[in-house]
């Protein structure tokens, strides 16, 4: 790998404009799609991601992603330097960020700054390009009804994806579910507010200054509650930033039903990534949302 690394190290440095060292200085743990690394230069460090040629796009749509979060001047997130392909890899090149513990007054900066960035509206749910979660696509063509696309660009390709798993009884309640969607979603009337669509509690730090820093996003434009809902998923979120949300933007009613239903969306794409492990966190959530339409 070492010829590999002294070359990417002379395209990402090209692109940054730096000397970086012929290879990174530390793998960096915790994600499970690409490789990521500090890579050391003259001018400092970087975040890099790596991952194979063919999944420049994605790398891409990261980066887009981060600077659209970027331009609702809310969270603060990475600041993108550069993204490419060279020598059958693609590469991310990121900010370096020193990340600290967190602490209450973060967790609520980070609620009061997320409803800010909900505030940020568009015209349409979706997104002007595709882009992934994990590693599974994500569609996000552009419509006025949000019912549809979460019955469309969500959960129908997700359940389709898991057929190797989702079978039998567990089909048909997965189809009825996509039919009585309008239950949960009907009279339901969100904004399309710019969301992260991936924020679990390893996607968020504390820098240095003690400020909350949002990073790995899958971002579009859908209701807000999909960030909050995919918060109390795997946990990682305190007291404070719950409260510091609702002060700046209160939740509607209905909102922890819907908070499953948005969640089911996460655990099928769980279960297509990483496997029959997820089958009965599924079972138990789909569960759970049908029984708020009396199935």
């Amino acid at each position: 790998m070492t010829g590999t690394f002294e070359a990417l190290a002379r395209h990402i440095g090209a692109a940054v404009g730096m000397r970086l060292q012929p290879s990174p200085a530390q793998r960096i743990h915790g994600g499970s799609i690409s490789t990521a690394c500090r890579w050391n230069g003259n001018a400092g460090p970087l975040f890099v991601k790596i991952a194979p040629a063919a999944e420049r796009g994605m790398l891409e749509a990261e980066a887009e992603g981060l600077l659209e979060l970027k331009r609702a001047q809310a969270v603060r997130v990475p600041e993108v330097l550069a993204v490419g392909a060279d020598d059958g890899h693609a590469w991310l090149a990121l900010e370096w960020i020193e990340f600290g513990p967190a602490s209450t007054a973060a967790e609520t900066e980070l609620g009061r700054r997320l409803a800010l960035q909900h505030r940020r509206c568009a015209r349409a749910f979706g997104w002007h390009r595709d882009n992934t979660i994990g590693r599974t696509p994500q569609a996000n063509h552009p419509t006025q009804d949000w019912l549809a696309f979460v019955r469309e660009r969500r959960l129908r390709p997700q359940i389709d994806r898991a057929h190797p798993y989702i079978t039998g009884r567990l089909r048909e309640r997965c189809s009825l579910l996509l039919e009585r969607l309008g239950d949960l979603l009907g009279a339901h009337r969100p904004c399309p507010s710019l969301v992260h669509g991936d924020l679990w509690g390893g996607n968020w730090g504390v820098d240095a200054h003690g400020d909350p820093v949002v990073f790995d996003p899958a971002v579009y434009y859908g209701d807000r509650e999909v960030d909050l809902a995919m918060t109390r998923l795997f946990g990682g979120f305190g007291p404070a930033f719950y409260r510091a949300y609702a002060a700046e933007w209160p939740l509607e009613a209905g909102a922890d039903a819907r908070a499953d239903l948005y969640n089911l969306y996460h655990v099928l794409n769980h279960l297509n990534l990483f496997g029959a492990g997820y089958l009965p966190q599924v079972r138990s959530l789909l569960e759970r949302v049908l029984a708020e339409t009396g199935h």
